[in-house]
């Protein structure tokens, strides 16, 4: 894909049964190998606090660090779509949480924040996606709520949290999300979302029904410190690059190679 990705090119593709591959990146020189190996959305998520800055959780990352990273990115990319991870604390209020996606939009260059939560934040993406702000809803495990939720568990194993996860991910939809990221929950509950909605859904950690599929960089480069999530791969180890293992990553899941069995939850 030559052309510039679009919201609608990410529609056109769920409608048309075709995979989006989707990659973290938080600096000019990855953003160029995440454009020049086909990625189609670049994500500038908060998980830098952990692999660029080497903080035990998301939650320092602050919003000037979020607009200095999507810059830079915006810099070295200008084909993939690019989404901005709207950091702890800066979107408890409809309010606030318009004024920090006008920056990471108007200083950053991101083309959509993604936000995690479900109901709770209902009206908040009503209130940015009714002012031209376009909104990624997320999910499932939270990371930025990893002190509530008792640590990094898969959500939605049993019949009451996937119910609320199925309801949350249809109030988002019809607040005016126009994609969801779906982290860490069942296989068969991502395939029920993801047929469910008219937006794309985006998994990590989500099994192979999903529209699409997003790692973080350092994971599928296997150079994340300790332990790697069950649900990522190391491309790296069999590529002679860089942006051969991204390549190999974004084939995979074009191709619907990635993820597998072992990469999935029950």
């Amino acid at each position: 894909m030559n052309s510039k990705t679009t919201i609608s090119t990410l529609d056109r593709m769920k409608a048309e049964g075709r995979k989006i591959a989707v990659l973290t990146a938080y600096d000019a020189g990855f953003a160029r190998l995440a454009e020049a190996a086909g990625v189609d959305v670049v994500l500038v998520g908060d998980s830098l606090g952990m692999v660029v800055q080497g903080q035990e959780s998301t939650l320092p990352v602050t919003v000037e660090d979020m607009v200095y990273h999507t810059a830079m990115v915006k810099r070295g990319c200008s084909r993939p779509l690019i989404v901005a991870d709207m950091p702890f604390m800066s979107h408890g209020t409809p309010r606030q949480a318009l004024d920090n996606a006008g920056r990471l939009m108007k200083e950053g260059g991101a083309h959509m924040v993604k936000l995690e939560g479900g109901h709770a934040q209902v009206e908040t993406v009503k209130h940015l996606t009714d002012r031209a702000v376009p909104v990624c809803a997320h999910l499932g495990l939270l990371p930025q709520s990893i002190h509530q939720l008792g640590g990094y568990k898969v959500q939605g194993r049993d019949s009451r949290s996937a119910e609320r996860i199925l309801s949350d991910a249809h109030e988002l939809q019809d607040a005016g999300a126009q994609m969801l990221v779906l982290e860490c929950v069942p296989e068969l509950l991502a395939r029920e979302i993801s047929l469910a909605l008219d937006i794309p859904v985006i998994g990590i950690g989500a099994g192979r029904g999903c529209d699409g599929q997003v790692l973080v960089l350092h994971d599928m480069l296997g150079i994340t410190p300790g332990k790697v999530p069950s649900f990522s791969r190391n491309f790296m180890a069999e590529a002679d690059s860089i942006e051969g293992a991204i390549r190999a990553y974004v084939e995979a899941v074009h191709d619907e190679r990635f993820p597998a069995e072992e990469h999935c939850f029950r």
